[in-house]
This record gives C-alpha cells, sequence and structure tokens, in this order.
C-alpha cells in the first residue's frame, strides 16, 4: 500500500507471520511478479517477501495490481499491513524448541489487525519471538519473546530490555499493550521514534534477564530441507520447484525456504 519507487519501478513487501507461507500462495505472487514486475520473487532478512518493477501511478500501484496480489491470500489487511512485521523461529512446533510458538504468532497477528490504531505502528517496528532454542536471539526487536518454558516466556523490551516472564496464554495480548504503550509515548510529530529503543522511557518495569533466556543456536544450515534463494531470489523455476504437491512452506531470515511437508 506503500510502494518504495525504485530505479527499476515501485517495490513492495508482503509481510508474511513467522515466514509461513501456502504454496500455492507463493506459485500465485511468483505469477503476479512475471506478469506486472521484474518476474522474480525476492527475500528479505525479516523473512518476508519483496516484488519488484512494478508499474505504478503517482506513487501508488494501480489498483489491479493490489487485487492481484490481494488475490494470493498474502494482503489479509491493507490498513493493517505495514504493521505485520512479526519473525518468529522458523522450525518452531516442527522439531527443536521449547514449545510451538506458531498459535502466538497467530494470535498476535489478529489483534494487531483487530486494534485499529496499531495501523499506525512505524514500518521498522519488529516483533521477535524465539521458541527458546536462540536462533533469534541475536535479532533486534522492537518488542519480542523468549520461552523459558512450556507454558511462558520472557518479554524483550527494544534490542537490550527485558520484561516479565509472562504465560504463553497471555503472551500476545501483552506484546499489544506494550506496542500501544509505544504509540502514546512516540509522539505524532514529524520527529517521532521508530523504535522502542528510541522513545528513552521503559515500556514496562525493566527486569533481569531469566537465566532460561540464556539461549544461542546458529542460523538453520542449508540442506535438502532449507533451500538457499540465491542471492535472496525466488526465480520462476525455483519456486516450481518449492510449491511441488504436498509441500508447506517457511521463509526464513537466511534468504532461504525451509520445505516442512512433502517430498523433496
Amino acid at each position: 500500500m506503500r510502494p518504495w519507487l525504485a530505479d527499476d519501478g515501485a517495490l513492495v513487501r508482503v509481510r508474511l507471520i513467522g515466514g509461513r507461507l501456502a504454496a500455492d500462495s507463493l506459485a500465485a505472487l511468483s505469477s503476479v511478479a512475471q506478469q506486472h514486475g521484474d518476474g522474480d520473487v525476492h527475500l528479505t532478512g525479516r523473512a518476508n517477501l519483496q516484488l519488484r518493477g512494478l508499474p505504478h501511478e503517482a506513487g501508488r500501484l494501480p489498483e489491479h495490481v493490489v487485487a492481484a496480489i490481494e488475490s494470493t491470500g498474502l494482503l489479509p489487511s491493507r490498513s493493517h499491513e505495514l504493521a505485520r512485521n512479526v519473525m518468529v523461529s522458523p522450525s518452531t512446533g516442527l522439531v527443536g524448541g521449547r514449545t510451538d510458538l506458531r498459535p502466538v504468532a497467530a494470535e498476535l497477528d489478529r489483534l494487531i489487525c483487530a486494534t485499529p490504531r496499531l495501523a499506525a505502528l512505524p514500518g521498522r517496528f519488529l516483533f521477535v519471538l524465539d521458541d527458546g532454542r536462540g536462533d533469534l536471539i541475536d535479532r533486534a526487536p522492537d518488542l519480542g519473546l523468549v520461552v523459558v518454558d512450556a507454558g511462558s516466556a520472557q518479554v524483550r523490551l527494544g534490542g537490550s530490555g527485558w520484561g516479565e516472564v509472562v504465560p504463553l496464554r497471555a503472551a500476545a495480548d501483552v506484546l499489544v499493550v506494550l506496542a500501544s504503550r509505544f504509540l502514546d509515548l512516540r509522539g505524532e510529530s514529524a520527529s517521532a521514534a521508530w523504535h522502542v529503543d528510541e522513545v528513552g522511557i521503559p515500556l514496562a518495569a525493566p527486569q533481569a534477564r531469566d537465566p532460561r533466556a540464556e539461549v544461542h543456536q546458529a542460523p538453520l544450515p542449508y540442506g535438502p530441507d532449507h533451500v538457499a534463494a540465491p542471492d535472496g531470489v525466488l526465480a520462476p523455476d525455483l519456486v516450481a520447484r518449492l510449491t511441488a504437491p504436498g509441500h508447506d512452506l517457511v521463509v526464513t531470515p537466511w534468504r532461504g525456504v525451509l520445505i516442512t511437508g512433502g517430498a523433496r
């Protein structure tokens, strides 16, 4: 809804919650890229997708292009698309980790889209949910979670701050309240803060880091299940491979795609 105008045309970002991506949605988005853009789907370091080389009129995409992207199922909210920046441990619920964070991520997305004022979150505002394996612990969030046991997680406040340990069943609600608190503190001036660390006032009472949150895991290695996208590009032939029958997909923050079902 707010394209970036580059030398080769308009660039738009398609946000994925935790990188989760239906194979048919990727195939449909690749068709949009071939029909309207540069032909490729591009991956970002936040496990989102981009389309490049799109047409624009007065700095906006033509409505038929927006509708084509919307038809892929990857634009669930026109009003809140800028705020849906939610990274999640890519393998959560599949292998490893302390719990499955996919339900928490889905509830967080639902609450963001259901809260009108959160449409005002800056496009760079980032939620990072680590399932306790530590693969995203080095990502600097605005708000986030690190799971400390099967039923609870410690809240992250900015890049280095820590909040309380909360039950996972309440975690999405807690993050939405804190995001609203950020909007209260940032103000509405031209110089309003983009990130929690820029506000200068804690969103909640700071806590010591829970020893169980002292975790770290190297990025997921590439292999038959984690397919690297050369230069972060999903060309049509690679999309055809990834969208073979039976495949379920997760875009990873390391510019790859995790195949979680079906024959490789």
